[in-house]
């Protein structure tokens, strides 16, 4: 039994002796940002502004870029399925895009929303995944303008155009769920909805 209370004992010393460092720390970190404002705390918060111009001739000004995988699909998405759009509605269908990785009901990531049911014909997402055609990228000049539109909104550009919408479909179609999803927007030929707010039941 003595034997036992001197583990403890001991086991006990060294956890003493462990949290010292990390409580040391923890005591400097909370005097450093003690001493930061909070508006400059708060900023740190904040999505930068990218200062966005919805025009043509604003985002032709922009840089050439490129990017990951996450920026492909994105771009590719904007190609497929809004490269007819005006700049408003390219960022408009990828703010939904976008709004689908931030929501629990679809995959995380943006490849995963743009080929979330691929494989099945006419029961993806996005239909240019799933309709049996081969993708071919056939105007350079459009995808590289998406391709910006790409760049912005995974950098972190804001979504103020949708009111945060994870559904669209063109003017020409009436979808059964567009009935009871509420519209947020339309932009261009494309109509925008939340996903309806789901009340709990006793």
């Amino acid at each position: 039994m003595l034997r036992f209370a001197m583990l403890i004992l001991v086991a006990l010393t060294a956890s003493a002796t462990a949290e010292t460092p990390v409580k040391k720390l923890m005591e400097e970190e909370t005097r450093a940002l003690s001493s930061i404002s909070q508006n400059r705390l708060l900023s740190y918060m904040q999505r930068p502004e990218v200062g966005l111009t919805y025009s043509r001739e604003w985002l032709d000004a922009q840089p050439k870029v490129s990017g990951g995988a996450q920026w492909s699909c994105l771009a590719e998405a904007l190609y497929f399925e809004a490269r007819g759009e005006t700049v408003k509605g390219q960022f408009a269908v990828a703010e939904v895009i976008m709004n689908r990785v931030d929501s629990a009901e679809f995959p995380d990531s943006v490849c995963g929303v743009v080929n979330q049911g691929t494989g099945r014909k006419y029961q993806c997402q996005f239909t240019y995944t799933c309709d049996g055609h081969k993708e071919v990228v056939a105007e350079p000049r459009a995808y590289a303008r998406v391709g910006k539109v790409a760049k912005m909104m995974i950098g972190g550009a804001g979504r103020p155009l949708t009111e945060g919408a994870t559904h669209y479909h063109t003017r020409a179609v009436n979808p059964r769920w567009a009935r009871v999803f509420p519209r947020t927007a339309t932009i261009g030929v494309h109509h925008f909805y939340k996903m309806p707010t789901r009340v709990s039941q006793n």
